[in-house]
């Protein structure tokens, strides 16, 4: 049977992390060339320029809460996709060489049958990642628009920033709009793909617990009856296991700080965006962009909740699929093994750095915290 092609299924992001300057071509990470110079550009200008000039800002309007409140919504947000652009370069070889083990045998899908079973959970994620991209973009569009569309002679910019010179003027003006609308898809790019990726990593290994409970609910099927072929199966199944346990503990190497940043701030900036949202004009452009910029947040986290907690659930399934398995018949001896494999057979949980979990919960505790800020800020604000 020809071999699952899991990259296929994340294709998409590697081709614009490749744009972004964050995928260096094939299996190889970063290495002295043009590459590495068209990244070392646009990662600073795009995404460390877009950024600092908007924390110089914040030092001029301390005093202002209402503008603080208005820069500080996004910047954290925008803080976080340096964040995020930083430990995808650090930990890239780790990345890698995670995606080439789902070439191994041990993670592929022995049948049609399990081709069939892990296809829906694929499909979720792709409809996810459209959504999500959508809603992302959506918002910058409207970011992009707003200020052209304000009835005010004073010039806007689509974000509050400090510069070294007079952007009122022309054609200094025109020059920052487009360098803060080119920032900002610049990091918008980077936040949906390597969330998604992280997401298709969780997605990846839910998909492999799905498979590895079918492997041992049919672990003494009618054709393979003999005592021999039942043992067989068995260590393959234990050995698939442990190959999955290796996976998840390798590759939360590589978002581990990720996680641990985003479920912090996720929180603080959903709280500001709803707060923001009081302060604007209702269905004006302005308000349309914090709108989807929220939507987009709140199903960032979402994305990250709902597949770790999948993991959680799927390899929570593992002992069930024993005792559905025909084990009745079997030897003794091979009762005791099974026994002994079924002791070790614990739910996983996606954690960062052990503090946070990702699962429906902790999503339900991130949105409780967000309407915390935000009903304190309201209440400072009247």
């Amino acid at each position: 049977m020809e071999k699952y092609k899991w990259q296929s299924k994340i294709k998409m992001n590697i081709i614009l992390l490749r744009i972004m300057g964050l995928w260096p071509e094939g299996d190889k990470t970063y290495e002295p060339g043009f590459y590495m110079v068209y990244s070392s550009i646009t990662v600073s200008l795009f995404i460390f320029g877009h950024i600092f000039f908007q924390v110089v800002n914040v030092y001029f309007i301390a005093h202002d809460l209402k503008s603080i409140v208005a820069t500080s919504y996004l910047l954290l947000i925008e803080i976080l996709g340096g964040v995020k652009a930083y430990y995808l370069i650090k930990n890239l070889k780790i990345l890698k060489e995670r995606m080439i083990i789902f070439k191994s045998d041990w993670f592929q899908p022995r049948n049609t049958q399990q081709r069939n079973l892990i296809e829906p959970t694929i499909y979720l994620w792709k409809t996810v990642y459209k959504v999500y991209l959508s809603m992302c973009f959506g918002g910058n569009t409207f970011w992009a628009i707003y200020p052209m569309m304000d009835k005010s002679e004073e010039k806007r910019l689509p974000f509050l920033g400090w510069y070294p010179y007079d952007y009122k003027k022309s054609p200094y003006y025109e020059i920052t709009y487009v360098y803060q609308v080119i920032g900002i898809c610049y990091l918008t790019t980077v936040h949906v793909n390597v969330d998604t990726l992280i997401s298709a990593f969780n997605v990846y290994t839910s998909c492999q617990f799905d498979m590895l409970t079918d492997n041992i609910r049919n672990l003494a099927n009618v054709a393979q009856r003999a005592t021999n072929d039942v043992y067989h199966n068995m260590l393959r199944c234990v050995d698939h296991h442990k190959n999955i346990l290796r996976f998840i503990e390798s590759s939360t190497k590589f978002f581990n700080w990720i996680l641990f940043w985003h479920l912090l701030i996720s929180g603080v900036s959903i709280g500001l965006t709803m707060f923001q949202l009081t302060a604007v004009v209702p269905l004006s452009n302005e308000f349309y962009s914090l709108l989807s910029y929220g939507l987009a947040i709140t199903i960032q986290i979402f994305m990250y909740c709902w597949f770790g907690n999948e993991v959680q659930a799927k390899s929570s399934n593992l002992p069930y699929a024993v005792f559905e398995s025909d084990w009745t018949d079997l030897s003794e001896e091979i009762k005791k093994k099974l026994l002994f494999f079924t002791m070790h057979l614990k739910p996983v949980q996606i954690s960062a750095l052990n503090l946070f979990y990702l699962s429906l919960d902790t999503y339900m505790r991130i949105l409780k915290t967000a309407w915390s800020y935000f009903a304190l800020l309201y209440q400072v604000s009247s």
